[in-house]
């Protein structure tokens, strides 16, 4: 650390570079802009840091070492050089025969976890033969009406070597149980199935809207999948406390750690409610952010939020295990700053993107097609950012040593930024009375949404540089045009393969199995158990949402929380 001497020579040094070496150059040449700001307007950024930037930085107190609280540096002591992060690209294509199919090709390109993308239905609890799920069917993800599905999409893919992501919420205790179930048949023992749920209903009232059922019964089954989990699958991740969808609707970095971690606190007051210990679930809690342009912002983004949950955790829950207070996240790229114009322009967005996420120390990364902006992406878009993962970690150097960027001046000052930043919005959080109450008044949303608005009305005024959309256009450029598509023949032989199970099926097991989870629900035991039991016998989603949905209900939209 400098002393006071040290500093005040540094600052003496400042006040004579400023006035013979920079005022001359600015009075001849000025700067490109007046003013400079993060990525999303969050944070100001200023010409030069020096050690006087961070002179209040207390090396034990807010770094510490990689493994140890407060965690700033990364959760395990050898973070990348004793093991690469998870390559998990999200993927899922209409068909269970044709996520199959591409899991089999990504596993084969050398990726080292899966990524599941539900189509809408599956993720509102409907069935593909649901009227609500005309014309939707495998458009934006895998359709999985039975445990049929699942057992098809992980056809020769061993549940005990691999980990899967799934990114559902609403239904997800369904579609966990129909995993489990998937690996029971396989022989794996339940202790050894390794993933996550996203499982994140809160976010969904925030960003997304995938909801099904009102707020309180939907936390009650979370907090059944936490309890359950911790007993039958210690090693799955239980939630994936989800800011990407909230930095996707507009969020700056301070609000995506602000919003996430409230929500993080939320899941785990709820838990403490329902008489469990924290020390029983936090350690299956992860997080999910995004990786947005500004390299140096998402990198202190991610430091800043390992610090903020290490804290909270201690503080505010007085967690003992190492474990319930570690950060530990997954990331990916940004969808929302990909552009249908200049589609090649993205493969160089998302490998800015995915490199913040690796100094910032993720855990695990899926790196965007360059396609996306117009469909699902092709095998050719998906093995290209496959490889920008795999170039980054054995290319670039990135992964050799421990959180490189520590001891930036720019860095530490921006990592205090977004804490400090994220830390007020916490507080008015807590002062409107946590954040189930702010998203019921709609102050979260509004947060979000104004910084929204700002944005897109400086790209359209041009004070935000979009390359290939406001600047750099080409002009007459022809659309990509190969690009996946689901069809209608698609979605009929999606329905008919769920005739076929329902035709095969022990109907009165299902009704038993159904009728138990119906008592369950409506009583005080954890549902999970009985959900298992009706995927085993083939109930589908739709039916098992059903049958929730008519003891629970549905959430209705502006309703309160």
């Amino acid at each position: 650390m400098y002393d006071d001497d040290d500093l005040a020579a540094i600052r003496d040094g400042r006040e004579d570079w400023e006035e013979e070496t920079l005022g001359p150059t600015l009075d001849r040449f000025g700067e490109r802009k007046e003013s400079f700001e993060t990525d999303t307007g969050g944070q100001s950024v200023d010409r030069l840091y020096t050690p006087d930037d961070v002179s209040d930085l207390d090396y034990d107190e807010d770094l510490g070492f990689p493994g140890e609280e407060p965690y700033t540096r990364g959760p395990y002591p050898t973070m990348y050089r004793g093991r690469l992060w998870t390559m998990r690209q999200y993927a899922g294509m209409g068909t269970a025969e044709e996520t199959n199919e591409r899991f089999n090709y990504l596993l084969d390109e050398g990726q080292t976890g899966l990524s599941m993308a539900f189509d809408l239905p599956t993720q509102m609890g409907y069935d593909s033969d649901a009227a609500m799920a005309q014309g939707e069917v495998g458009k934006s993800g895998v359709a999985i009406d039975t445990l049929a599905d699942m057992e098809t999409v992980f056809d020769g893919i061993p549940l005990d070597e691999v980990s899967t992501s799934m990114t559902i919420n609403a239904p997800a205790s369904v579609l966990l149980a129909m995993y489990i179930a998937v690996g029971d048949k396989q022989g794996v023992d339940r202790e050894e199935l390794r993933g996550t749920i996203q499982n994140d209903i809160l976010k969904e009232y925030i960003a997304r809207n995938t909801y099904i059922f009102p707020p309180e019964p939907s936390m009650r089954v979370i907090t059944d999948i936490f309890e359950f989990c911790a007993e039958e699958t210690p090693k799955f991740n239980t939630i994936s406390i989800s800011g990407y969808h909230i930095r996707e609707a507009g969020a700056t970095a301070a609000q995506e750690v602000a919003f996430t971690l409230g929500d993080g606190i939320e899941y785990v007051e709820t838990a403490l409610d329902a008489g469990l210990d924290v020390d029983e679930f936090a350690p299956q809690l992860s997080f999910f952010f995004n990786a947005h342009n500004n390299i140096l912002e998402e990198v202190a983004k991610f430091r800043a939020a390992r610090r903020m949950w290490a804290k909270i955790m201690e503080e505010r829950f007085d967690a003992d295990d190492p474990k319930s207070k570690q950060l530990k996240f997954h990331t990916q790229t940004a969808g929302s700053t990909l552009t249908a114009q200049q589609i090649d322009n993205n493969i160089v967005r998302v490998a800015y993107q995915a490199l913040a996420a690796v100094l910032g120390g993720t855990q695990s990364l899926h790196t965007n097609g360059k396609d996306e902006a117009l469909s699902i992406p092709t095998e050719d878009s998906v093995r290209t950012a496959l490889r920008t993962q795999q170039i980054l970690a054995h290319e670039s150097g990135a992964a050799d040593t421990i959180d490189p960027l520590a001891g930036s001046y720019y860095v530490e000052s921006l990592t205090d930024d977004v804490e400090e930043e994220a830390q007020e919005l916490l507080d008015e959080v807590d002062s409107k009375g946590g954040m189930r109450q702010a998203v019921e008044d709609q102050w979260v949303q509004r947060q979000i949404q104004d910084v929204a608005f700002d944005r897109q009305q400086e790209i359209e005024e041009k004070e935000r540089v979009i390359v290939g959309v406001n600047e750099f256009e080409v002009e007459d450029e022809e659309p990509e045009a190969d690009i996946e598509e689901v069809t209608e023949e698609d979605e009929r032989r999606q329905i008919e393969s769920l005739d076929a199970v329902k035709a095969d099926r022990d109907d009165e097991a299902v009704e038993a199995a159904l009728d138990a989870l119906r008592t369950a629900a409506e009583g005080n035991e954890n549902v999970m158990p009985y959900i298992v039991d009706a995927v085993k016998a083939y109930a589908s989603v739709g039916e098992i949402c059903n049958t929730l949905r008519d003891v629970f209900g549905e959430h209705e939209p502006g309703a309160a929380l």
